[in-house]
């Protein structure tokens, strides 16, 4: 039997900070590739991605991770180095052990033993990628790209992020919300504080403009999302001197949306904001769209019960189905196929100290392994 801690480890000793996940991949493909897979890499834009399939016929399952990691900060605030793999008290700890490299060694371990123990009708598709913690566009993305090039497909998708909340099995996503960031540049004209009636203060108009933006509730929820929120996360002028009216200003607006909204609905209710404001005051403003995807959800029916079904076997507690947290890859796959995502519990995740008890490590791979089992009994819920 594949050993998903030992797997871990191994990963977690990879020092894999966005985009920098050869070492990870090359461990994978090499362990993959000696288990019967047929592995194919789909590198772009120097981010290493990897694709491994085995089988050829259909109906074929996927899972999705990611190697790559967010830098681990002040080395020395660490218990442990960050990149050191180190198991204590029940815990494996290290950047990466939470998301998602235990997921994936999780994953790619059951892989292997399923199809070593009971070679399926079918086809498991494994792909990894070093671009999900950066800005995504050359990874999951490219791996999608190069199957439609070569005519591989995936007829359901598992990925492996943290999903948990508490508990492991506590909670699995059908769906996320859609992001869009926005950067207002406000320009006015420059002057002395003493005399404003000969300067156009672009900072007041801003302020007025985040605050009829923040003011505003989007909505009251939907049917499978909670209310859109919208963050000021940041306002700057660069302005050093007390007595100087600026003549620019900046500001960052993070919006995380329903399915009552899309990235263009907002984006033509803030430039229509923006407009007002700037006629009101004499002023510029500028805004632009940072979209990584729109709002979406798989409805809840075979698929999504067979993966709750395996969680609730192995962990004793049927999942709650969120559309809760950030972003994910999941917003790429579900152009391609249905797509859950189901991981361990992801309280440390980015944190100092980032850390998994390893019995959630063998957890996962036992839900892995019992949804792979149940997928291809069912014959890929034909």
């Amino acid at each position: 039997m594949t050993d998903p801690v030992a797997l871990a480890v191994e990963l977690v000793r990879c020092p894999t900070v966005t985009p920098d996940a050869e070492a990870a991949l090359a461990l994978l493909e090499e362990r993959l590739a000696a288990a019967g897979f047929m592995t194919r890499r789909a590198d772009r834009n120097g981010v290493p991605n990897l694709y491994a399939r085995w089988g050829t016929a259909g109906p074929a399952l996927g899972f999705n991770g990611h190697l790559d990691v967010v830098p681990a900060g002040d080395e020395a605030a660490w218990k442990h180095p960050p990149f050191a793999g180190v198991i204590e008290d029940g815990q494996l700890w290290g950047r990466g052990a939470a998301d998602m490299k235990s997921a994936v060694a999780a994953f790619v371990a059951a892989a292997i033993d399923f199809v070593r123990e009971t070679p399926p009708a079918g086809s498991v598709i494994l792909a990894l990628t070093g671009d999900e913690e950066g800005i995504a566009t050359d990874g999951t993305r490219a791996i999608l790209d190069w199957m439609d090039a070569e005519g591989e497909r995936m007829d359901h998708c598992l990925v492996g992020e943290p999903t948990c909340n508490e508990t492991m099995g506590d909670m699995l996503k059908i769906g996320r919300r859609g992001s869009v960031t926005v950067y207002l540049r406000a320009y006015g004209v420059q002057g002395h504080a003493a005399y404003p009636e000969r300067a156009r203060n672009p900072l007041t108009g801003l302020v007025r403009l985040l605050d009829r933006l923040a003011a505003r509730p989007l909505d009251e929820g939907t049917a499978h999302f909670d209310p859109s929120s919208l963050a000021i996360t940041s306002v700057d002028t660069g302005n050093s001197a007390s007595n100087v009216i600026p003549a620019e200003a900046r500001a960052t607006v993070n919006i995380r949306y329903n399915d009552a909204h899309t990235g263009q609905s907002l984006a033509e209710w803030i430039e229509e904001e923006a407009d007002l404001v700037a006629a009101e005051f004499g002023i510029g403003i500028a805004a632009a769209f940072d979209q990584s995807g729109d709002a979406f959800f798989v409805e809840p029916g075979p698929f999504v019960d067979l993966v709750a079904g395996a969680v609730e076997a192995e962990t004793g507690r049927r999942p709650e189905l969120s559309t809760s947290g950030g972003t994910s890859d999941a917003r790429f796959i579900k152009d391609h196929c249905p797509v859950v995502e189901v991981g361990l519990v992801g309280k440390t995740i980015h944190q100092v100290d980032e850390r998994v008890e390893v019995a959630q490590i063998h957890t996962l791979k036992a839900i892995y392994a019992r949804i792979l089992r149940d997928y291809f009994a069912a014959g890929g819920l034909a």
